[in-house]
């Protein structure tokens, strides 16, 4: 930790994660300091504002209570916010997904799954106590890779349902004769293959990434898709954030779902996921196009701009 003594920082810590104190006064108050003088002991120590040290935690916290299978309307109150559809705001925009998409404890395969990206190493764990890591140190690079796997996951719940629109028929009509993706693949020639496929890349490279076995193929209707995809997207969010914080990018992953088993450095498996599903997720865009649908470019500029991810945290429903 920097200069400040132990004590005192746990002291302001605990200024800042009291259940009473709600906002930057109060915290300050805890502490017996003024809130300039509070703020900027606590952004020193943890080069973290206390305000948003305290949103993080308690977004944890929440995620670590909805994992262990509590409501979203009880986390919701009990994190402090004052609506569930605030709740549900500020948690997708932290994980990346709704908090009704939470996996379970034991879906989730990490005990620290709950964390976010924290300049510090400081996080919730349970049951009520601090963690403090002396590995983490996020590079900035990972905001981009956060974004891209947000924005592809997104973008392909998007299309999906887009495609719900159409008719059986205009959703399997065979409209890029012999098209391959990735040879391996198998032949994507209709918007039901190329959204299919879409969702079995993730399927099938989790199960290499947690030694499980060849996952079972789903069904390929819309609605089947969205269910598909809104199982798999919080887990491949997970996993490259778990990647990231134990920074093993470089690691190999023996891929035993080969014939024969191959080894992949873990980098270059995420990379692979978000360069091929971003060219399916075009394919799909002007096809679904030439079946008569109006679409968006599919422009992260804009996806940005309307979802408001990665921006300044939404405190209009937090107390």
């Amino acid at each position: 930790m920097p200069e400040l003594g132990r004590d005192r920082l746990r002291e302001l810590l605990d200024a800042v994660l009291a259940d009473e104190h709600d906002e930057l006064g109060a915290m300050a108050a805890g502490a017996f300091a003024t809130p300039w003088h509070f703020s900027r002991q606590l952004s020193h120590g943890t080069g973290e504002p206390p305000v948003a040290l305290r949103r993080r935690v308690v977004l944890e916290r929440a995620a670590w209570q909805l994992r262990q299978g509590a409501s979203v309307t009880d986390v919701a109150f009990g994190s402090g916010y004052e609506s569930v559809e605030g709740f549900s705001r500020a948690f997708a925009r932290s994980f990346g997904y709704p908090p009704s998409s939470v996996p379970s404890a034991d879906e989730s395969g990490s005990a620290r799954a709950h964390w976010l990206p924290a300049p510090n190493g400081i996080h919730f764990h349970p049951p009520m106590h601090l963690w403090v890591s002396e590995r983490e140190a996020p590079p900035a690079s990972m905001q981009l890779v956060a974004q891209l796997v947000q924005h592809d996951l997104d973008d392909t719940t998007d299309l999906i349902r887009s495609a719900g629109a159409l008719t059986d028929e205009e959703f399997r009509r065979v409209r890029l004769p012999g098209f391959y993706v990735l040879e391996w693949d198998g032949p994507e020639e209709s918007i039901a293959a190329i959204l299919e496929h879409q969702v079995w890349a993730k399927e099938v490279w989790l199960a290499s990434i947690d030694g499980g076995e060849f996952p079972a193929r789903g069904a390929d209707d819309p609605q089947s898709l969205l269910a598909r995809q809104e199982q798999i997207g919080p887990r491949w969010v997970d996993t490259v954030r778990e990647i990231d914080r134990q920074g093993i990018w470089g690691d190999r992953l023996i891929d035993a779902l080969c014939e024969p088993p191959e080894s992949f450095v873990l980098s270059s498996v995420v990379t692979h996921v978000i360069t091929f599903a971003a060219h399916r997720r075009q394919l799909a865009r002007q096809l679904l196009r030439q079946a008569g649908l109006e679409l968006d470019h599919g422009d992260p500029i804009e996806w940005l701009r309307d979802y408001g991810v990665a921006t300044a945290p939404d405190t209009e429903d937090h107390r």
